[in-house]
């Protein structure tokens, strides 16, 4: 596997708590890593790490065969590493349309430009028909699109999802989840956190699993359901996989 982000070591602590223990992983080119663990396990603060909002206490972050550990977001992004948030919050005051040309604004500087790949964005992701609609009217699932679109304005290489499924029906999930593998197939990697497991095991090529701040396992999804510790630790003895 050709890794195009790779954490090593990373570790956080806020005061007596260590959020995230010397977690190590690789993202390999093309690849959708699915990472799950139970609420408070440090999904979310790796996340953090990576993308620049958090310096790690310990350990690195390498993309691109650089160290960007020590960057702030926006330079990370301009990289080409961007992430989405758990809790979607558009800008309100504007309309659809132009939420996604903040993101596209990253690589364009003229206005027509990012305005067309900008609508580009919302045909991918399905939001075209409400372009011209205030965000702050969208539905949650409208809302979900919205971020993810405006993230992939900015042409990203590697894409970090925070619970991009969280609240929608399993109808509004399954759309997504093809959105989610369309952009794969165009090229890009992607880090998803995600706790609806029927979609993260069949979206996945393989999963992580975080508990207490530290890497419980790492393998093909079949192989994660399987093993006996994500089982007592997060799954669940209804979702292990019968044996071969």
């Amino acid at each position: 596997m050709n890794p195009v982000l790779s954490v090593r070591d990373a570790t956080k602590r806020f005061g007596g708590l260590t959020a995230v223990n010397g977690v190590t992983l690789d993202l390999g080119e093309g690849e959708i890593l699915g990472i799950i663990g139970p609420n408070g396990a440090g999904k979310t603060t790796l996340f953090n790490i990576i993308s620049g909002a958090i310096p790690p206490d310990e350990g690195e972050v390498i993309y691109g065969g650089d160290r960007i550990d020590q960057l702030p977001p926006h330079r990370i992004a301009a990289r080409g590493l961007v992430r989405t948030f758990q809790v979607v919050k558009p800008f309100s005051g504007l309309t659809v349309l132009q939420n996604v040309m903040v993101g596209a604004f990253l690589r364009r500087s003229e206005h027509d430009e990012a305005e067309d790949h900008a609508r580009k964005m919302l045909e991918f992701t399905g939001l075209a028909a409400q372009s011209d609609r205030p965000a702050k009217g969208l539905t949650l699932a409208a809302r979900k699109r919205l971020e993810l679109a405006r993230a992939l304005a900015t042409d990203p290489t590697v894409l970090l999802l925070d619970e991009v499924l969280a609240g929608l029906t399993p109808t509004e999930g399954a759309e997504m989840v093809k959105v989610v593998q369309s952009i794969r197939d165009g090229g890009v990697s992607l880090l998803v956190i995600e706790h609806v497991m029927a979609a993260i095991m069949a979206l996945s090529d393989r999963i992580a699993v975080i508990h207490h701040g530290e890497l419980l396992a790492i393998g093909p999804p079949a192989q994660i359901a399987k093993d006996p510790g994500v089982v007592a630790a997060y799954l669940g003895e209804e979702f292990q996989i019968a044996p071969d």
